[in-house]
């Protein structure tokens, strides 16, 4: 049973999902089989060498000119390309904004199931079985894939990163591909620098209307810094422009699923709930004590952010300083 992964990366650098899904993959082989992960566009050899220590036996390096900007139709066919020269018969992505264009593509050409927001190892007894969320993580499905050839597309977060300190064999692939093959055409890849993906945060501090104002965010930005943390807000504070939209998390913003997340003067309306229930630990701050977040939080404190929240960043630089 061989298993590719598709190997994100952003600029050369692999993220933190894609050991997530190496590591993924591994556990699922137990070495029945190879994990080969698939690179495409340039990156360098020792970047490429990051995947085996994660359980890679593989990997395929897809670094022809064309393949430089992402494009969801190449990428797709590189991708369903590999996975039919190694004969594999599952294949891993991230279910990142990118893995979200790819996995669907993929697992058309290859006529197989596929299964988005995994959150579980597959169950094997009497079929294959995977778990995913859904009702915005306040629900779970277990998707039976009957296909011969399955994709599988994981929520970042939700799985350990094990290694395995493997060696790799690297290759150079090519799917006999150019940029006509792309009816689309990727002009330009615009990221937000210095800043840690939503997605991909196991920490995230955030905000809402508690913060009276955009003037005041400088203290969550602080508290976020010194934990190494993502920042976020509620929609009715990217609605007044407080701050940008891709910062709003909820229903009908961002899901995301981090370690810890801290909510700072957000109400907990079942709206913003949706989109951060799957958090591992929350932890509310609002002046009111009948606040709907208090009932999901695992820790709560009841004060004014104006008050709470330098005390926090206080203890946080002590705590940092001691480490």
């Amino acid at each position: 049973m061989n298993i590719l992964i598709y190997a994100e990366n952003q600029e050369g650098i692999f993220k933190k999902s894609v050991f997530e899904a190496v590591a993924y993959a591994n556990q699922v082989s137990a070495g029945n089989g190879e994990v080969i992960a698939v690179s495409v566009g340039k990156v360098a050899d020792e970047k490429l060498n990051e995947l085996a220590k994660y359980g890679a036996d593989k990997v395929l390096n897809y670094n022809q000119d064309y393949l430089g900007n992402f494009n969801g139709e190449l990428y797709s066919k590189v991708i369903a390309h590999a996975a039919k020269n190694c004969n594999a018969s599952i294949v891993v992505i991230s279910n990142t904004y990118s893995g979200k264009m790819v996995a669907p593509r993929v697992a058309a050409q290859l006529n197989a199931g596929i299964a988005s927001g995994v959150i579980s190892y597959p169950e094997v007894n009497g079929g294959f079985k995977v778990r995913r969320g859904v009702f915005s993580g306040k629900a779970f499905a277990d998707v039976a894939i009957n296909t011969s050839v399955k994709v599988l597309a994981l929520t970042p977060n939700s799985f350990n990163i094990v290694e395995a300190n493997k060696t790799a064999a690297i290759e150079l692939g090519d799917a006999g591909l150019s940029a006509a093959d792309a009816k689309t055409k990727s002009i330009e890849v615009a990221r937000a620098s210095g800043k840690i993906p939503l997605t991909e945060a196991e920490l995230v501090v955030s905000a809402g209307r508690g913060m009276k104002g955009p003037e005041n965010w400088h203290m969550v930005e602080e508290l976020a810094d010194i934990l190494g943390a993502a920042t976020a807000c509620s929609k009715p504070v990217s609605d007044m422009h407080w701050r940008p939209h891709s910062e709003h998390v909820g229903q009908t913003g961002i899901t995301i699923k981090p370690n810890l997340y801290i909510a700072i003067g957000i109400s907990g309306a079942i709206q913003h709930l949706a989109g951060v229930s799957s958090s591992k630990v929350i932890v509310a701050i609002n002046k009111d004590p009948e606040a709907p977040f208090f009932k999901a939080a695992d820790y709560g404190i009841v004060g004014d952010a104006f008050d709470v929240l330098p005390k926090i960043t206080a203890a946080a630089k002590a705590f940092k300083a001691k480490a």
